[in-house]
């Protein structure tokens, strides 16, 4: 029985968060960075043959970041984020619907390329800094397109707030969320095309009940009027025309009802 013994992690000093680029510390008297190609441009190190050895790991879709101690860089650290599996499917149905897909995205460009290749993503827009993710919703805007962004983190809340229909993912950042104007509960890209398939089924439920509405108020308001009086002698009783309106109101609720038992 091999009994293992506790790692003591050393405490950080003089530590700096680079946004958009990475981390830099000293630890144990050394300096210590975590970050991609940019952050090592900032500081000047040289990354030599690590950076071939990145650029075939991001080929494969990971992202990856140098490691730099004193200046001279001690490895890389390779993170995949795997696909969900309902991803495709909601690609798919996502273009069937007559969406053009963006992939706007803080990682490398080779990185966001393998993966748009195998979501069969329209366009990417990849190496973007957080500050300037709603930049690009303003551009596309400008552009006459309608934009609807989805997102989770922190770094996407200004974009979510820009576009025309922000759509955060409950299992995202608080902030995410409350920048958004929809909230998927499940953080499932499906639920893209179901809340698109509800509002479209409400909107065409609204206009069903404004329809009855008039009909009901248009040929019911002249006969409690009178306009039949002189022709046939006729007045609608009180009694009718409460139930007529009560007719209306629970033909309308009725109406909106079907709503639930629609599949979306």
């Amino acid at each position: 029985m091999v009994k293992l013994q506790p790692t003591k992690l050393s405490i950080a000093q003089d530590f700096e968060s680079v946004t958009g680029q990475g981390i830099t510390g000293k630890i144990e008297e050394h300096k210590v960075s975590v970050g991609n190609r940019k952050l090592l441009e900032e500081l000047g190190i040289d990354p030599g043959q690590a950076d071939q050895t990145a650029e075939s790991l991001r080929a494969e879709g990971q992202t990856v970041m140098f490691v730099a101690v004193d200046g001279k860089i001690a490895g890389l650290l390779s993170i995949t984020d795997p696909i969900k599996e309902s991803t495709p499917e909601a690609i798919e149905q996502l273009h069937k619907e007559g969406f053009r897909i963006v992939m706007l995205t803080g990682d490398n460009r080779t990185t966001a390329e393998a993966v748009g290749r195998k979501l069969n993503i329209d366009d990417i827009e990849a190496e973007v800094s957080p500050d300037q993710k709603d930049k690009v919703i303003k551009r596309l805007q400008q552009e006459g397109k309608k934009v609807a962004m989805a997102g989770d983190g922190v770094n996407d809340a200004p974009a979510l707030a820009q576009a025309d229909v922000g759509i955060a993912m409950g299992t995202g950042t608080d902030v995410a969320i409350q920048s958004a104007g929809v909230t998927l509960v499940k953080g499932d890209l499906n639920g893209i095309i179901r809340a698109k398939r509800l509002s479209q089924m409400t909107m065409r439920n609204i206009r069903q009940n404004l329809f009855f509405a008039f009909v009901y108020n248009s040929i019911g308001i002249p006969i409690a009027a009178g306009i039949l009086y002189p022709v046939f002698g006729l007045l609608l009783s009180p009694m009718i025309a409460a139930a007529a309106m009560t007719f209306s109101s629970v033909s309308v609720i009725t109406n909106a009802l079907r709503l639930q038992k629609q599949g979306v």
